[in-house]
């Protein structure tokens, strides 16, 4: 019990603090007017004396302090409207919800609105709001209003920090230092702040970047307000903030794969080390020779310079090609075929694999996976984005991790390196149903059949057909060269790909993302085959 007190007394006094760093800060940057009623206490009200009072007393400042900063904050809305959901809504430049292009942001639960108009005419289900700085619809069934909205907007009330740049970037550590560029920010969206670092940065809680929790952005005046309120909008449809995820932008032109190697030098497959898609983003780190250094997907490493855009070529290029993606933030994620949590679930994808987004409904992601060899073609492909566990945001694709299978132990297993090989050739061109042209396009099962025709296999031309070859191999024995299958929504075998290994497979994989690379179990395998023999 002692233990609790201390804790609590801890963040009362933790809390009070902030409040004085924070908003005394803020004020140096005020006017004399401001600065005489800015409503924050002093540090001499909360230094010394903050040790020595009683736990009474640190609530009651605490309290009064808090209620004044709530009062404040709720009077900055003359018609309160407050967003009541599992995890976040999408905010809409008009009502059609089957169109992904007119989703211009994103609002979590417990952020504030403007109300401009509850009932807009025509718009029957909908309200026009105003929020961190757009304008726009969202569904009225998750809007709380009036004083029902005012008396619950305390709870999610917070110390937070409004950005007033048009863009400000978003870093892991507190400086301003090439490659620690996470993400960026646009102006009028709002973070909670957790501290001060230094007398330039502020310590942010981060709630949209997969695997980060707290992140660091300038505390200029000129490009931060502090404050204490509601969270507000986030933009999702400027594009621009792709431009500022790097600190030196450099852009594939190659119209499939630029191979990444360890040394600036071309040493066949001896020293690939990755693949760097069409269009995909990086962040260039220094030139050699011909040869730029960059970091993209995790992987640092060397491409020829004359396949790279850079400047404004590659602004124009980031801006062009940048797409809506969908990051899982758990290890596996269950996907309906209909975006109703009565749905039965298919298949689960994983945090290890971006995924292309077809289309958002408040409460649900719909994915593109694959166009598959069956006539049902593209099929449902919907995500829960309850409790955070996916995070949709525009983002230019990056590198692929890939060592060429090198494996010449024997005959057997060379042949199998060879196949994968050759294989991964064609990662970037088209997919194209029914199909069996490695070059001007092919499906998943014609991709298969006529890669390994070339080493002598002869399979069924459909991928349902061709799981019923050869032999069946445990995810523990998996191969290079052997055939991974995945099934549709009614559990029947529809797209297959290759193991290449290292954990991931190539295959035709729709007609969004034609033959690529991906994680061997971007979404669940049902049969592994070996049908090579060996």
């Amino acid at each position: 019990m002692k233990k609790r007190k201390s804790k609590n007394r801890i963040r009362r006094i933790g809390l009070l603090l902030l409040f004085a760093s924070l908003f005394l800060c803020s004020c140096r940057h005020s006017s004399e007017k401001e600065k005489a009623s800015a409503s924050v206490l002093s540090p001499s009200e909360m230094g010394g004396d903050s040790d020595k009072a009683s736990d009474s007393e640190l609530k009651l400042k605490l309290d009064e302090k808090i209620k004044t900063e709530q009062e404040e904050a709720l009077s900055k809305y003359q018609n309160l409207g407050l967003v009541q959901c599992d995890s976040y809504i999408n905010f809409r430049s008009d009502t059609n919800e089957n169109d992904i292009r007119n989703i211009i942001g994103l609002l979590r639960n417990g952020a504030g609105v403007e109300v401009l108009d509850a009932n807009p005419e025509g718009k029957d289900g909908w309200a026009k709001v105003r929020s961190g700085g757009l304008e726009g619809y969202i569904a009225k069934q998750y809007l709380l209003e009036g004083e029902e909205a005012k008396k619950k907007a305390c709870d999610f009330m917070a110390p937070r920090v409004t950005i007033l740049a048009d863009k400000l970037r978003i870093r892991s550590t507190p400086e301003k230092i090439e490659g620690n560029t996470l993400s960026s920010c646009a102006k009028g969206e709002r973070y909670i702040v957790l501290s001060r670092s230094g007398k330039d940065y502020l310590k942010i809680f981060m709630d949209t970047i997969e695997g980060v929790e707290e992140a660091y952005i300038s505390s200029k005046s000129e490009n931060v307000r502090l404050e204490y309120g509601l969270d507000e909008a986030r933009s999702l449809n400027l594009r621009q903030k792709v431009l500022n995820m790097y600190d030196n932008l450099g852009v594939s032109k190659a119209q499939d794969y630029i191979n990444i190697r360890s040394s600036p030098e071309d040493k066949g497959i001896e020293n690939i080390i990755g693949k760097f898609p069409s269009f995909a983003g990086a962040n260039i780190l220094s030139e050699e020779n011909g040869w730029l250094k960059i970091e993209s997907g995790g992987i640092t490493g060397y491409v020829k310079a004359e396949l790279v855009a850079r400047g404004k070529e590659a602004e124009n290029l980031a801006l062009e090609h940048a797409t809506v993606m969908a990051i899982v933030n758990t290890d596996a994620l269950n996907v309906r075929s209909n975006p109703d949590l009565n749905s039965s679930a298919w298949t689960k994808i994983t945090r290890d694999q971006r995924y292309s987004v077809v289309n958002q409904l408040d409460g649900w992601v719909q994915l593109d996976l694959d166009s598959g060899d069956d006539e049902d073609g593209e099929q449902g492909a919907f995500v829960s984005t309850r409790d955070n566990n996916v995070s949709v945001s525009y983002a230019l694709y990056e590198a692929i991790s890939y060592r060429p299978a090198q494996d010449r132990a024997n005959q057997a297993a060379k042949r199998r390196s060879d196949l994968v090989n050759f294989a991964c050739q064609f990662v970037g061109n088209p997919y194209v149903w029914g199909g069996t042209s490695l070059t001007r396009g092919c499906d998943c099962s014609g991709f298969t059949q006529t890669i390994m025709s070339k080493y002598g296999v002869s399979l069924p031309r459909v991928s349902r057909e061709q799981a019923k070859t050869g032999i069946k191999v445990s995810s523990e024995n998996i191969k290079p060269g052997d055939l991974i299958f995945y099934a549709n929504r009614r559990g029947v075998i529809n797209h297959v790909g290759i193991y290449i290994g290292n954990g991931q497979v190539v295959n035709a994989a729709s007609r969004r993302s034609g033959i690529r690379i991906y994680r061997w179990n971007y979404r669940t395998p049902v049969a592994i085959r070996n049908v090579l023999g060996e």
